[in-house]
């Protein structure tokens, strides 16, 4: 039994591959009981663009588009696959500034979502995980330093996840990714600790649930996003978890799974959390759906797909 709670396909997103009906066939034939499509909020692209979307002539009408034919689809596969997998229609933020907030409450009048990754990608309205060069114009604008640029980090996290409150938080520490020290224990970093226990605390008040997002793993960092320091933390203040592959693909499905089971059991990690749909409402824009506790013994055996070599198409986002 295995699941994921965060998705993208080629069809919907420049960065990513295969349609979204093959990434669902995919999931099927890997044993997934659920899984929750979370493609790309759309932006203003004449502000925030990415190279790739610029390339391929990306306006913000087609992107508003674009996730309109993704929602469609969506429902359209949930229907037709129902009898073999759960499937939730849901979507990743961008927060870039405080008016992203607008953006995202737009969405939600526009289409009935069931669920949300809050999500940072930027910092200074500068993309950090696209990158190194990205990444280092944003230290750059953060003072020089990697620990500068962490603590202005999860500042914007705050600001999100205070503006937002999402229900699932997605890979939380995903500044990491192209730093200098991928690896290094959060606690030795004295101007961002606390600024991570005080976003913890913020997650734990409003009910948000964490993934644990084996994407970091594809990436060849040595745990999960978030590190284990944070997991614990976060399970001190009785916090939830989720479990996301984050697949830009069908070559991505479930990937590094197998290392899960360890990486919970070393933590202390017991439950994880599950979305369906159901009589009791977590979030009340998100109605009917709610979260199911499973012991972490039933990915025990779970298989896994092997990771993206150099050899495949970028996946540049995690």
């Amino acid at each position: 039994m295995s699941f994921s709670h965060h998705s993208h396909s080629g069809q919907f997103c420049h960065h990513a591959k295969n349609t979204l009906e093959e990434v669902v066939k995919t999931a099927i034939s890997q044993g997934m009981q659920t899984l929750v499509m979370t493609e790309h909020m759309p932006r203003d692209v004449t502000v925030d663009s990415y190279p790739e979307e610029v390339e391929a002539g990306v306006t913000t009408e087609t992107l508003f588009e674009l996730f309109g034919a993704y929602y469609a689809e969506a429902r359209r596969l949930q229907d037709a696959y129902a009898g073999s997998i759960s499937i939730l229609v849901g979507f990743e933020t961008e927060w870039i500034r405080a008016s992203s907030k607008d953006d995202v409450e737009d969405l939600l009048k526009r289409h009935s979502l069931e669920t949300m990754v809050g999500s940072v990608h930027h910092v200074h309205g500068i993309p950090i995980d696209f990158d190194q060069a990205m990444y280092k114009s944003a230290r750059e604008a953060s003072g020089g330093s990697d620990e500068t640029l962490f603590a202005d980090y999860f500042d914007a996290q705050l600001a999100m996840l205070e503006a937002l409150r999402p229900p699932l938080v997605g890979h939380f520490d995903l500044i990491r990714r192209e730093s200098d020290n991928r690896n290094t224990n959060w606690k030795g970093y004295d101007r961002v600790w606390p600024k991570i226990l005080r976003n913890l605390r913020f997650i734990s008040s409003y009910g948000g649930m964490i993934e644990i997002n084996t994407a970091a793993l594809r990436l060849g960092m040595s745990e999960p996003y978030p590190r284990t320091e944070i997991c614990q933390e976060f399970m001190r203040l009785n916090g939830k978890f989720v479990l996301s592959d984050d697949s830009h693909g069908i070559t991505q499905v479930g990937v590094c799974y197998d290392q899960i089971p360890k990486f919970l059991q070393e933590t202390g990690i017991e439950s994880l959390m599950v979305l369906e749909k159901g009589p009791v409402t977590n979030d009340s824009r998100f109605s009917g759906i709610s979260a199911r506790r499973v012991s972490t013994n039933v990915l025990k055996g779970v298989t896994s797909s092997s990771p993206v070599t150099s050899g495949e198409a970028p996946m540049v986002k995690p």
